[in-house]
């Protein structure tokens, strides 16, 4: 019998991912459950952190049944880099054109803030070079930017916070407000170098998002983490309530799914192959694919994310590329081929 355990929790695109590990980091036990994304209009993706989180907390509960709370001593948390927003009770703000409460997340793949990235990247700002000089539409700062334009009033003079969905899920667990430096780096053009990190405010007042530097940073985040590093102290009693753990159980400051996976496979190798991480690549596959690899020194590629400062492991920069669709394409020419379609009526 283990006498000690830890989860590790992923939440994809279309379901989340609970498991159970033992402290040589062997899976015992897995859980998966789907969760729903709204489509209200072409480009716009939406879910309902509510629903995650719930099931994030069903999923944990169903590797841990049995399993003695003493004995769990830690979890962690990933996710996709999704937009969530929440008032000042902590409760959902709708991102959606429908208004609809539950819809409070704005998916990474959705395609809404284009305008609005145009618009960033005509700046030429200094904050674009670690981007490949050009920012995407799938990153938080053009879709803050369409929030504000489009949803003033039902959103953006609501929303007390703004996470990227790993750092709620951290924040649902403990109460701590601190964030990844993985998301912020990689999604919201936080500044971060061996000799520190900031935000700049002379960026978000050239492209209009100056009320995020406001109190500062409270919307967005003044305590930022290393992936792994303590999350506050632990599960909050709520949380550890709705899991069936203890309170205090150390819960690790988030990474993006990603780059979890990135930080996972990086470490790999062959016999008789390089053990230098600079000399590999991860490909990490789902409903998009990463290409990510890593150095010691900083290189600037136009077109490629990056370089990013310790986003992934500790003091190596991070250069990221790859595809927004590929699992999905599968999914579409499986759902779309003639005989998916013949299928489906033989076994109505």
């Amino acid at each position: 019998m283990e006498s000690e355990y830890f989860i590790g929790v992923d939440v994809g695109t279309g379901s989340v991912r609970s498991c159970l590990v033992n402290k040589s980091g062997r899976i015992l036990r897995t859980a998966v459950k789907p969760i729903i994304t709204y489509n209200p209009l072409a480009d716009h993706y939406e879910q309902s952190s509510e629903e995650i989180w719930n099931v994030c907390c069903a999923t944990i509960k169903e590797v841990t049944e049995g399993i003695s709370a003493n004995n769990v001593k830690g979890i962690g948390f990933d996710a996709t880099c999704s937009l969530v927003a929440v008032d000042k009770n902590g409760d959902p703000v709708s991102v959606s054109t429908t208004g609809n409460r539950k819809q409070d997340i704005v998916l990474w793949m959705d395609h809404r803030a284009n305008k609005e990235a145009d618009f960033i990247n005509t700046t030429n700002h200094s904050c674009l070079k670690q981007v490949g000089g050009k920012i995407s539409l799938e990153m938080e700062i053009p879709k803050l930017l369409w929030l504000k334009k489009n949803l003033n009033s039902e959103c953006w003079q609501n929303a007390d916070r703004f996470f990227d969905l790993p750092d709620f899920l951290t924040w649902k667990a403990t109460g701590s407000d601190s964030r990844s430096l993985c998301s912020v780096v990689c999604k919201w053009l936080y500044e971060a170098s061996p000799d520190g990190g900031q935000w700049n405010k002379e960026f978000l007042k050239i492209i209009g998002l100056e009320d995020l530097a406001e109190n500062n940073f409270h919307k967005i985040g003044n305590s930022i983490k290393a992936p792994g590093e303590p999350c506050g102290s632990g599960l909050s009693k709520s949380a550890a309530k709705q899991l069936n753990l203890l309170p205090g159980t150390a819960v690790g400051t988030s990474i993006i799914d990603a780059h979890a996976g990135g930080l996972g496979l990086i470490g790999c190798s062959e016999p008789n192959t390089s053990q230098a991480f600079n000399s590999r690549i991860s490909l990490i596959c789902g409903t998009s694919t990463c290409h990510m690899a890593v150095h010691e020194e900083k290189h600037f590629v136009k077109g490629v994310w990056g370089p990013y400062y310790s986003a992934m492991i500790p003091g190596l920069w991070l250069n990221e590329a790859g595809q927004s669709a590929t699992g999905k394409l599968i999914d579409h020419i499986i759902d779309s081929h003639p005989a998916t379609v013949c299928n489906k009526k033989e076994n109505r």
